[in-house]
């Protein structure tokens, strides 16, 4: 039977306890309820404390080492993971009808020809874009926000400046950049993991005077 949650104590000792069962869990440590319930019962009841100060600290350091060494070792084999598949996307995509592949390793296709001029590194540009990763997951749209994004042509990622320099105003470009030419090893947020190929729709709707 559920305890009951009537109290303002009983809310609150249940925040706590999801609290500290959520860092556990999002640290991967293990939990172990009867030594939870023996420091309560020790502090609640002004007991001598069964690890001393030094204790705690020195457990404190050696967790923080234990899940700093999980997190590179999960880190490690996403990366490798993620540089497989972009590497066997690219070499599919390559080979599409109308993809061009540039020196860099930038790969591009013009869906729409525009007829305007091209942007130089020093320009500013507003452009609509949505991206996804190779698995169809959007991570960034400025469609759904309604209004197109402006920013320095050199204010992005490599493998941006690049493309953005190859479009006239009014181009409609549709991009595969590898991962060294975007966020490389370290990612981006939540949904961009390490070595992680990118790939863009990208209107270029003007240069911004």
């Amino acid at each position: 039977m559920a305890a009951p949650l009537e109290s303002l104590d009983q809310r609150l000792s249940y925040i706590m306890g999801s609290n500290v069962a959520a860092q556990f869990k999002r640290d991967d440590i293990k939990f172990d309820n009867e030594a939870f319930q023996l420091a309560i019962e020790e502090v609640m009841n002004d007991k001598k404390q069964s690890l001393s100060d030094a204790d705690k600290q020195k457990t404190i350091a050696e967790i923080r080492k234990v899940s700093t060494e999980k997190q590179a070792k999960k880190a490690a084999e996403q990366s490798a993971k993620n540089v497989k598949a972009g590497k066997a996307y690219l070499e599919e995509n390559a080979k599409k009808d109308g993809v061009v592949v540039t020196k860099s390793g930038l790969q591009y296709k013009q869906i729409t020809e525009g007829k305007g001029n091209k942007p130089k590194s020093t320009d500013k540009v507003k452009v609509h874009y949505k991206g996804t990763l190779i698995d169809g997951t959007e991570f960034d749209s400025s469609y759904k926000r309604g209004q197109p994004a402006t920013f320095p042509v050199t204010g992005v990622i490599k493998g941006w400046i690049e493309a953005l320099q190859l479009m006239n105003e009014g181009d409609k470009f549709q991009l595969a950049i590898p991962s060294e030419l975007a966020y490389g090893k370290r990612g981006s947020g939540a949904k961009i993991g390490p070595d992680t190929t990118l790939l863009f729709d990208v209107e270029l709707i003007e240069i911004v005077k």
